[in-house]
């Protein structure tokens, strides 16, 4: 029996008979979406509205920033010298005479972000309300506008509604959190040069945060360098009594010294830690919201979303 071939042959873009072409056409996307231009431009038009309405309503927030400078590389320099000649007497007396100016400011930078001192930050300063109560500022009046529903301003009391474990006055932790969010520290790491910023919706109250922090911070090292000064020195003049070794006594004596000397820098200087290169200023525009871009980009969320439900919609029915 012989066999019968046949072939068929079909055009580029034919289908065969009872089976569906999964190409698309781009000439037939665009006809689709030109067919349903009005319910595009609707969409668009309702997400343009909502984002121009979204970006006036948003508050304006300022950033005011303070540039520094390590302030303790000469005396470092002094500790150094005698770490690498009594090293191991040091370690032994409790004190660490190898640390660097770039040691000293990272650990300055750590302390100033950490939860401890900026609770007592808060707390000594006594900007819990600025912080936490504030949704807005009166630019003509220089006031804070306060949110009702957290802070009753004629009586002083939270009047917010409570949260699990925690009660309507902020605690510690949240007012931390809030404040980690608006506090931003960088550090150069070619020259070392620190920048520390703060957000807020007051370009006053962003400046005099800025400010305080610098000064804290630097009180606060001094205050630690002070105490840990004294203890030393109270340590090596004890250690002093007992010894009946000369050449003892003289290292003693120069340990004494140093640690004496960390006691005039750290009385005699104001900016201990950190010198201010640039202090803050109130700035006197916005760094956000910005307000060109949210409404560009809501306009063209909107448009998309147009077509998506356009495109959807005709395939849908198509497959019904």
């Amino acid at each position: 029996m012989s066999e019968v071939t046949t072939n068929f042959h079909y055009e580029s873009g034919a289908t065969l008979p009872g089976h569906k072409s999964d190409y698309i056409d781009l000439r037939d996307i665009l006809s689709i979406i030109a067919d349903g231009k009005w319910i595009i431009l609707t969409i668009t038009f309702c997400f343009a509205i909502f984002s121009v309405a979204l970006a006036l309503y948003l508050p304006n927030i300022y950033r005011s920033e303070a540039l520094l400078a390590p302030a303790n590389s000469e005396q470092n320099s002094s500790f150094a010298g005698l770490a690498g000649q009594f090293g191991g007497l040091a370690s032994l007396a409790g004190i660490n005479l190898g640390s660097s100016s770039i040691d000293k400011t990272t650990m300055a930078l750590e302390v100033m972000k950490s939860r401890e001192f900026v609770s007592q930050f808060i707390e000594r300063r006594k900007i819990l309300i600025p912080l936490m109560a504030v949704k807005g500022w009166e630019s003509n009046q220089n006031k804070l506008i306060l949110d009702d529903n957290l802070y009753d301003e004629s009586s002083g009391e939270w009047i917010r509604e409570p949260k699990p474990r925690r009660p309507k006055e902020p605690t510690m932790q949240e007012a931390f959190e809030v404040f980690s969010d608006i506090l931003v520290v960088r550090q150069d790491s070619q020259t070392n040069f620190v920048t520390i910023s703060i957000e807020h919706y007051s370009p006053y109250i962003a400046q005099q945060w800025v400010s305080w922090l610098v000064e804290s911070i630097n009180n606060e090292m001094k205050r630690r360098d002070l105490i840990e000064a004294q203890r030393s020195i109270k340590y090596l003049s004890e250690k002093l009594i007992q010894t009946k070794v000369s050449d003892m006594k003289s290292i003693l004596y120069q340990l004494i010294e140093e640690q004496t000397k960390t006691i005039m820098f750290a009385e005699v200087r104001d900016e201990y830690i950190f010198k201010t290169v640039d202090p803050a200023v109130v700035p006197e525009l916005k760094v956000k919201p910005k307000r060109p871009l949210i409404c560009v980009l809501g306009t063209l969320l909107g448009m998309f979303f147009g077509v998506v439900i356009v495109l959807i919609k005709r395939f849908l029915i198509k497959e019904i």
